[in-house]
């Protein structure tokens, strides 16, 4: 590591990071974020699972919470609603509801285009070509079938936890990751 000589005070980079986070006047405040991240019905049944949650920790999410449910229809609909209008909407609802699904909250600095980047194009075919590395790539069919949901803004990443985890951002309590 290199260190650095200023006004006779050595110190190496770690240390001034150290030294401007800890400075009260001039605080430099890195915020993570949150996002959804769903492994849908394809990535339970093909046993992804276990593969797909070891890729966002290796990649530095923080897994805050999770459940594995089986959706029903009113909860598919209610969840997909701002697609009722389009064509796939009864297909995405009867895949959906097709077995159990893997939710959880990521946590990390960037996190929702990060892991939106993570899981490829939507399509897993194109992602197949295009994103090879992706986890969409990996596990997904086509664009129905495609293996895991994220959240694609700030606000779509807000309204989707509160509709799974309730308590998580109005600062009550919920079950942590290592709780489940």
């Amino acid at each position: 590591m290199r260190r650095m000589n200023n006004n006779n005070h050595r110190f190496c980079f770690g240390d001034l990071i150290l030294l401007l986070a800890c400075s009260s006047s001039r605080s430099l405040a890195i915020e993570s974020e949150l996002t959804l991240a769903i492994v849908k019905p394809d990535g339970i049944s093909g046993n992804y699972s276990s593969s797909i949650m070891h890729i966002i920790l290796q990649s530095g999410f923080t897994i805050q919470t999770q459940a594995t449910l089986h959706l029903d229809e009113h909860t598919v609909t209610t969840f997909y609603a701002e697609h009722s209008t389009k064509s796939f909407f009864p297909s995405l609802v009867k895949y959906m509801t097709s077995g159990p699904v893997l939710i959880m909250v990521l946590e990390k600095v960037n996190a929702i285009a990060d892991w939106r980047t993570l899981i490829g194009p939507t399509d897993a075919r194109k992602a197949k070509i295009t994103h090879p590395d992706s986890i969409r790539a990996m596990c997904g069919e086509d664009l129905e079938r495609n293996c895991v949901h994220g959240s694609d803004s700030r606000e779509s990443a807000a309204r989707e936890i509160s509709f799974f985890f309730p308590n998580l951002l109005s600062g009550g309590t919920t079950l942590k990751h290592d709780e489940l």
